[in-house]
């Protein structure tokens, strides 16, 4: 579950870590007298379950109240990343010094907690190649000497590393006394008078610990609205997905990159994500496609996949597959670009699906002039060969 920045923020406040002053509110009027009572100068944040608010236009700034209730009133009336805006968040605009990321989540592979932390807080943090990540046990409280070695490699000294190794450890407490998968801070702030500030607050909760935190999840009742509520994409490919039982093709989850991806094969999705970010590509979506789909059901994947906004190109790319047609593949991403009044052979950016059917899927291919990968290339080739680029 994903929790609204406004219940985080409060969730966090409780725990003694400092939250700017702040006000939910539900109308441009609202925001406007919050504005005034907080002294002009604020942030207006939209208030969905969604990571990447600034980018999207979420997030507005606001030098006077008028200004405030204008942001509002226009964040109020739009859909963001897919999310009806319920609400928004009227905060006060910090001074600050110096800005970092911190985060809280699991390394399924080092089977172990892990601190996350980067000098360079803000948009695309994970993109500069600076997060550092220092592994600890779950199982027991995290000691503020580990934060104090944090903050030392991030380059901070005195007051400023004292104090953050203090929050980090009440960070790694709270995710692990709520039943967290993920908590991230970005940015924390360093105001001039040496205080850390939790700007912004993301908080994912897993749901299968749900059933011990009862207590917690009735004190969050924004974020309670959004819990079954997904994005128009996901309802528009689970509709795709239900129309026809043939196959697995509608879990889509969107990323708001520029390159589609159409992909499955049991963990090899997962494999194939990784890939196409350690190449340097931004996802648009992920996806889970087998069981043999039918042509009409990729077809209007395919569709759904490639009208999104910024989507220019599309990879498809699975592991050998025995219970799916390769040639029923082709010719539902085939005939999905064509219903769009697009060329093949100008949007497939890589095509790599092994298995059953695959000579007749290749022939299909080939006639629109797209060529295609066969089992001796590995999937982080086939990435890898993708010459396009945003």
């Amino acid at each position: 579950m994903n929790v609204l920045e406004a219940d985080a923020k409060a969730l966090l406040a409780e725990q003694g870590l400092k939250v700017p002053a702040g006000r939910l509110v539900a109308s441009a009027a609202e925001a406007e007298t919050a504005a005034a009572e907080l002294g002009g100068r604020v942030v207006v944040k939209a208030q969905v379950p969604a990571s990447g608010r600034m980018k999207a236009g979420g997030i507005q700034f606001a030098a006077t109240p008028a200004e405030a209730g204008q942001a509002a009133a226009a964040l109020l009336a739009n859909p963001l990343k897919g999310f009806t805006v319920h609400s928004v968040l009227v905060e006060q605009q910090m001074t600050v010094a110096a800005e970092v990321y911190v985060g809280v989540t699991y390394d399924n592979q080092a089977q172990a907690a892990v601190l996350l932390a980067s000098r360079a807080g803000g948009i695309e943090v994970e993109s500069n190649g600076q997060v550092m990540r220092r592994p600890f046990s779950p199982s027991a409280p995290l000691s503020d000497y580990v934060g104090r070695e944090v903050a030392a490699s991030l380059g901070l000294a005195g007051r400023a590393l004292v104090q953050f190794g203090g929050l980090l450890a009440n960070l790694a407490r709270c995710f692990r006394l709520w039943d967290a998968n993920l908590l991230e801070i970005n940015p924390l702030l360093l105001d001039p008078q040496g205080q850390w500030w939790l700007a912004d607050a993301h908080l994912e909760l897993d749901d299968d610990a749900a059933y011990r935190q009862g207590a917690l999840l009735a004190r969050l009742p924004a974020s309670q609205r959004y819990r079954d509520q997904r994005s128009e994409f996901e309802r528009q490919a689970a509709e795709i997905d239900s129309a026809d039982h043939r196959g697995v093709a509608g879990r889509l989850v969107p990323f708001g990159g520029n390159l589609g991806l159409l992909i499955g094969g049991g963990g090899a999705s997962l494999t194939i994500m990784d890939a196409v970010l350690d190449a340097g590509l931004e996802p648009a979506n992920y996806c889970e496609i087998g069981g043999n789909p039918s042509v009409w059901k990729i077809k209007e994947l395919t569709k759904l996949i490639l009208s999104q906004p910024n989507v220019e190109k599309l990879a498809v790319i699975m592991n050998v597959v025995s219970n799916t047609r390769v040639d029923l593949v082709a010719r539902g991403v085939i005939k999905g670009i064509l219903e769009l009044g697009k060329q093949p052979r100008d949007v497939i950016a890589a095509f790599r699906i092994p298995g059953s059917w695959e000579t007749e899927g290749q022939a299909v291919l080939r006639h629109y002039g797209v060529p295609s990968f066969g089992r001796t290339t590995t999937i982080n080739q086939v990435v890898e060969a993708i010459e396009w680029r945003s």
